[in-house]
């Protein structure tokens, strides 16, 4: 407010330079996949897709109140070609450049933990 007047600002003149990245239709089939089949299995059992700043989140648990078993990070900027960043937390299990190479770390890797 200036003075007892309201004053409305425009958001897109706050906001920063970097567009919301998502997944495509195609990204999203392949990673709905992944999910489905790895709660068949009992290995997962809820996800969340976020969105932040030139990145687009897709996120696994075990448990619907835990912190996300994996996270599979699309990234992009008008510089470089999106790239697949699979991780554990904070650790970073792999660098792809296809979200079918991402995937493939899935294949090899996933297991029942008790």
């Amino acid at each position: 407010m200036i003075g007892n007047k309201a004053t409305v600002l425009p958001l897109r003149d706050y906001r920063g330079g970097r567009r919301t990245l998502y997944f495509t239709r195609s990204e999203l089939n392949q990673l709905l996949g992944l999910y489905s089949r790895n709660v068949a299995r009992g290995v997962w059992r809820d996800y969340a897709i976020d969105h932040r700043d030139g990145q687009a989140l897709f996120s696994v648990f075990r448990h619907t109140h835990e912190s996300a078993a994996y996270t599979i990070v699309k990234t992009a900027s008008s510089a470089h070609p999106a790239e697949f960043i699979v991780l554990s937390g904070r650790q970073r299990l792999r660098v792809a450049r296809s979200l079918g190479d991402a995937i493939d770390f899935f294949r090899a890797k996933l297991s029942l933990v008790p």
